[in-house]
């Protein structure tokens, strides 16, 4: 079995940053992050599994949240707007959609067959907006067509009453498409976000959270991979009160891979959150995870979770995730979890590293040294730290408005 060096997992940490990480091999990999599962009987079996978690579309499947939930311990449940314990009554965002020639939109009810097809709810959040919704914008690329240009989904909040939601994507065998999700406005959401990748269909979606300071989301999104299927994620929180996005991979049948990109930028008072889960569970499969966040004010708060199940049947998986924060200024706390729980040893690769640490003052002082103000040296580098998502988005005008609206955050830090 290759292990993760010679699989190109060498990924170098930040210079001026301490580095916490593993390269795994697993037949050597003792780190308590890795469960053992029943499976390998040679090791002692450890409870837990992810494999095992509940799941279900019916809220009251799901205990009432206290907060001391190995998922919502990070989470202030004062601030989720009641969308863990209340009805959600309130008027969903509306949905916009602009897409070429060929993509059906429609708007399907709840009994339609191919709602919950790609993900079952795993916590009281998703199932409580699953057990709400009435209706859902379903949007589908049929066989073989590959697309000119984006599907442009536009979610634009414009209420404050606690709100369920729902979308439905599915990519029919060997077409490709890229759709770009835009949520702007303000409003208390929880949403389920399906995409259902055919076989050797290619899809690439990029989520953009952009709300207003005082918005609510909690988005819940679910990809079922078919065979040799391609599925690209990029996931960009910039804005509102709290944020908690949870994507979440599985492979339906071999020879698929994804590719699941993050970025996160999180100012004073705000709370952005990624729980990401990838699960392997068909042979010859593959992963990688890269999230990158910057953090500047008092009492910004960022978590990232990044869950990873290599199954007893995915031989051949080849795997690895990343993580890695920034701290601007004195104030913010990065929460990052990297999990690997693996039941076969028959791998390719698995591995994971997770960075946290301040602006390198060697670096700040080499870009001064040249004649560049201070406060333009420091953007520089957070440029750079964050560059490598924004390119993941190949659409020049979005990350032209991206990279602008980094700009303005970085401003605020240098006023």
């Amino acid at each position: 079995m290759a292990n993760a060096e010679n699989q190109g997992h060498n990924n170098p940490a930040i210079p001026g940053m301490d580095q916490e990480g593993e390269k795994l091999a697993t037949e050597l990999a003792t780190d308590d992050t890795i469960r053992v599962s029943k499976h390998n009987t040679d090791k002692v079996e450890i409870d837990g599994s992810r494999a095992e978690r509940k799941t279900s579309y019916k809220v009251e499947d799901f205990a009432a949240l206290t907060g001391r939930e190995e998922d919502w311990r990070f989470t202030p449940l004062k601030r989720l707007g009641g969308l863990h314990t209340d009805e959600l009554t309130g008027a969903a965002p509306a949905v916009e959609v602009k897409a070429p020639a060929g993509v059906q939109v429609e708007t399907i009810a709840r009994d339609d067959a191919r709602i919950g097809s790609a993900g079952i709810p795993e916590d009281r959040v998703a199932a409580n907006a699953w057990s709400t919704f009435s209706e859902a914008t379903a949007i589908t690329v049929p066989a073989e067509a590959e697309l000119e240009g984006q599907i442009e989904v536009a979610i634009n909040g414009t209420h404050k009453d606690a709100a369920a939601q729902h979308l439905f994507i599915e990519t029919k065998p060997f077409s490709k498409a890229v759709v770009v999700l835009r949520h702007t406005g303000s409003a208390v959401l929880s949403q389920n976000v399906e995409f259902k990748v055919g076989d050797s269909s290619s899809l690439t979606v990029i989520t953009v959270q952009q709300w207003e300071d005082d918005a609510i989301h909690a988005s819940a999104q679910y990809a079922a991979l078919g065979r040799d299927a391609k599925f690209k994620h990029v996931n960009i929180s910039l804005g509102g009160d709290l944020v908690r996005v949870t994507p979440s991979t599985k492979f339906t049948a071999p020879g698929a891979e994804t590719e699941m990109y993050g970025l996160y930028f999180v100012d004073a008072g705000q709370h952005i959150e990624n729980r990401l889960f990838v699960a392997h569970t068909e042979p010859n499969c593959k992963s990688r995870v890269t999230y990158k966040g910057a953090l500047q004010g008092k009492g910004a708060h960022s978590v990232w979770v990044g869950d990873v199940l290599i199954g007893k049947d995915a031989e051949g998986t080849d795997t690895y995730e990343l993580n890695r924060n920034l701290i601007l200024e004195d104030g913010p706390r990065a929460d990052s979890v990297p999990n690997l729980e693996i039941e076969t040893g028959l791998i390719e690769g698995a591995g994971h590293a997770s960075t946290t640490g301040q602006l390198d003052e060697q670096h700040l002082w080499y870009l001064q040294a040249r004649g560049i103000p201070e406060a333009e040296a420091r953007r520089l580098v957070v440029r750079g730290f964050l560059n490598e998502i924004i390119q993941q988005i190949r659409i020049p005008e979005l990350e032209e408005q991206l990279t602008d609206a980094l700009e303005a955050e970085l401003a605020i830090s240098n006023n």
